[in-house]
């Protein structure tokens, strides 16, 4: 994801243990290598999504067999070494779902380790992860300290100058409702007319929404739009039904989904829509070095995933199967350079 374009939220709510930046260092290392899982024997793995997750995920055991007609694919290097270096890009605070530290302090856990896990897996590496900032994801990529980024980047045409992509999840914005509501997004704004939907300031989701009440506005509709400094202050306005919705990235909706499921109000997700706009599915994908003869190995091992039920699994332990793509892509079309 562009997180000039997201902003997702970056600090874990209630019920996650809070990590400090100096605490996450300390498990993650600015860059030091953790690893976790994998298949670096030969053998099938047995690897356990939303592990450590304190509830966001459903814990879900996956095994994985190494497929030799696709490691057979891998850059030599890449092979010979018997790992897959993961670059992440969630220092300071982590971003559930996304990627955090688990409850054990040490372990990093979401939907984006978990999936370069599985993606390991099938290609016999073990993967070791080096967090960094989002900037450093990208610096490590360039530099081949990263083999490769799984850290729920978008695809963009900008991008595609220096990197190649394989995409496994659709690229969405969400809804977020209280649960006893029963309005929901269709696709088409004109749903939106008498509502108040909070936003982000200056997200790109804030852009889209603005476009639709320039649009209601002109056929004499009325929309009203709020924006919160926070997320926690929009969920609260959704929680105590102030306003009808809250308009933020998918997997945020994700989360508090979950972390609300227990409680006296809990929140729902009320449609989806893409990132990239009405005219382009947006996509995430893994992200390679132009060139390095990875993408295309990495992608036919999401293939496999998908074909053989593991990737159903792993999207839905993570509350994310409204974000699933029927088969991974090597560089698909993305955001335009105009509106990256």
């Amino acid at each position: 994801m562009s997180r000039s374009r997201y902003r997702i939220a970056r600090a874990a709510a209630a019920g996650i243990a809070l990590l400090t930046s100096g605490a996450l260092l300390a498990a993650c290392g600015g860059g030091a290598s953790t690893a976790a899982g994998g298949s670096g024997d030969g053998g099938p793995a047995t690897i356990t999504v939303g592990a450590v997750s304190n509830g966001i995920a459903k814990e879900t055991p996956i095994t994985v067999p190494v497929v030799d007609s696709i490691r057979a694919k891998l850059p030599q290097a890449v092979r010979d070494s018997g790992s897959l270096t993961v670059g992440l890009g969630l220092l300071p605070a982590g971003s559930p779902p996304i990627g955090y530290v688990g409850t054990d302090q040490q372990t990093l856990t979401g939907s984006e380790p978990d999936l370069a896990r599985l993606v390991a897996g099938v290609l016999g590496l073990q993967p070791k992860f080096n967090n960094s900032t989002w900037e450093n994801l990208f610096v490590g990529l360039d530099s081949s300290k990263n083999d490769i980024g799984f850290s729920n980047i978008t695809v963009t045409e900008q991008r595609k100058l220096k990197y190649d992509f394989a995409s496994y999840r659709e690229d969405n914005l969400g809804f977020e409702a209280l649960g006893t509501s029963t309005w929901n997004f269709t696709g088409d704004y004109h749903v939106l007319a008498g509502k108040t939907i909070a936003v982000g300031s200056g997200t790109n989701q804030e852009k889209i929404l603005l476009e639709w009440q320039n649009k209601l506005k002109a056929e004499g509709q009325v929309l009203d739009v709020k924006t919160y400094a926070d997320n926690a202050s929009a969920n609260l306005a959704v929680s105590s039904g102030k306003i009808d919705a809250y308009f933020t990235p998918n997997p945020a909706v994700a989360y508090q989904v979950a972390q609300t499921a227990k409680t006296p109000s809990p929140l729902r997700n009320a449609g989806t829509f893409s990132g990239a706009g009405a005219s382009l599915q947006g996509l995430i994908a893994a992200t390679t070095k132009k060139d390095s003869g990875l993408a295309e190995p990495v992608a036919e091992a999401i293939n496999y995933l998908i074909q053989n039920g593991q990737y159903k699994a792993w999207i839905d332990a993570w509350g994310l199967g409204n974000e699933s793509v029927a088969k991974a892509e090597v560089n698909p079309p993305g955001l335009p350079i105009t509106n990256s």
